[in-house]
């Protein structure tokens, strides 16, 4: 499918989703949010999918909502519809995400900022060129975060850090986000997309059940007690155990050789 404002390509199980609004450093207007969610839910289903890597075209990842679109809107008194007050599309679109599946990677090549912030953080990884810039620039627009900044942020900074950097909206550069451990890995802007092609290719060779799952039990259980959590993983690893895959693993490891994962 060729979407308008989002370039899609699969290739070696590995879906890149390039939000493609260059000129406007990749603001999240309507038409991207739109291509973003069937993006997402598309390769969520794709049997040839095992991993997401989601970057920005230009020299941007996303500077976040696009308030000049915004501004036209309010200027001519158009109003949300009742769906979008009640379940907007950039929340379906957080859903999504953590819904899928596969996991997801951030290539976060420029700035990431308000909502192209959050877009990163609701990624299970994040792999940063050395010229990304990360801010929660809501408060400098006399907004309160949206795109789950106040969920996520807190969970990987902590509580008074998330405090800081929301209510002040500052910028902070690559390495001090690899410092809070917002990012995995900092590398140069030539080698993102290798690096960040590295680590999926990495996880589309294991065992798809298991990682499915384990992404499932990682999320879930920052949710619930001890006891819940190891109800998951023992759930999780009864499905495991009855896949081929499981058998492989078993006998490439008795067999001292590395495992060849098939999907089933």
């Amino acid at each position: 499918m060729t979407y308008e404002c989002l370039l899609y390509e699969v290739k070696d199980r590995i879906a890149t989703l390039t939000l493609n609004r260059p000129e406007r450093l990749n603001a999240l207007s309507d038409t991207l949010r739109d291509d973003l969610y069937d993006a997402v839910t598309k390769s969520a289903a794709d049997p040839n999918v095992g991993v997401l890597v989601i970057t920005g075209a230009g020299r941007g990842f996303c500077s976040g909502g696009d308030v000049k679109s915004m501004s036209e809107r309010d200027q001519a008194g158009q109003t949300l519809s009742s769906r979008e007050r009640l379940a907007p599309m950039r929340d379906r679109i957080v859903l999504a995400m953590r819904d899928c599946p596969k996991p997801l990677i951030a290539a976060v090549n420029g700035a990431a900022a308000g909502a192209g912030m959050n877009l990163a953080l609701a990624c299970d990884m994040r792999i940063a060129s050395s010229a990304a810039k990360f801010s929660q620039a809501f408060v400098k627009r006399g907004l309160a975060p949206d795109w789950g900044g106040s969920y996520f942020l807190p969970r990987v900074v902590g509580m008074a850090k998330a405090c800081e950097l929301i209510f002040t909206g500052d910028s902070i550069d690559a390495a001090e986000a690899l410092r809070l451990g917002i990012v995995n890995a900092v590398v140069a802007p030539e080698e993102l997309m290798a690096e960040a092609y590295k680590l999926a290719r990495k996880i589309a060779a294991g065992p798809p059940v298991a990682i499915q799952l384990s992404k499932r039990a990682i999320h879930h259980n920052q949710e619930v007690d001890l006891r819940a959590a190891l109800e998951f993983e023992t759930f999780a690893q009864g499905v495991c155990k009855d896949t081929e895959d499981a058998k492989e693993g078993v006998k490439a490891f008795v067999e001292k050789r590395a495992p060849v994962f098939r999907g089933c």
